[in-house]
């Protein structure tokens, strides 16, 4: 049976040995799946992002939060340049593995403008709103 099956049919507690899951997550073309980062303690959404086997497989070692930039196609470990790290309190998977949320600690900004998260853009009637300020600001 698909692990993902055997997932959405198990009972609250059943666990499943993590390589099984990992092996089976659908990776897009790229080698990529989506991550969402949201705070631990208030749920708010910080931002969206892309990891890669080896960016997934560091987080859950040392709890620093890390991506795959596509922009410069390496790994891109959250808060190097700018101090404003994440790190982990819990990974969950999506029901059919193509996505995972992170559940993080963030250290100030989580997005590059300087602004708390990166969905400050609020599409309003017929226009689109900024609603937030950058911190630094």
């Amino acid at each position: 049976m698909d692990i993902w099956l055997q997932l959405e049919q198990a009972e609250r507690g059943e666990r499943h040995a993590l390589a099984e899951v990992l092996a089976a997550i659908p990776w897009n073309a790229d080698g990529l799946i989506t991550a969402i980062a949201q705070q631990h303690d208030s749920g708010e959404v910080l931002m969206l992002a892309w990891m890669n086997r080896e960016a997934l497989l560091e987080t859950l070692t040392t709890g620093r939060v890390c991506y795959w930039s596509r922009s410069r196609q390496t790994l891109w470990r959250k808060g190097e340049s700018s101090g404003h790290r994440q790190r982990l309190v819990e990974a969950r998977l999506d029901c059919d593995g193509d996505a995972v949320l992170l559940r993080v600690d963030q250290q100030g900004p989580a997005c590059h403008t300087g602004r708390p998260n990166c969905f400050y853009n609020a599409i309003r009637d017929d226009a689109v709103e900024v609603i937030t300020a950058p911190l630094n600001r």
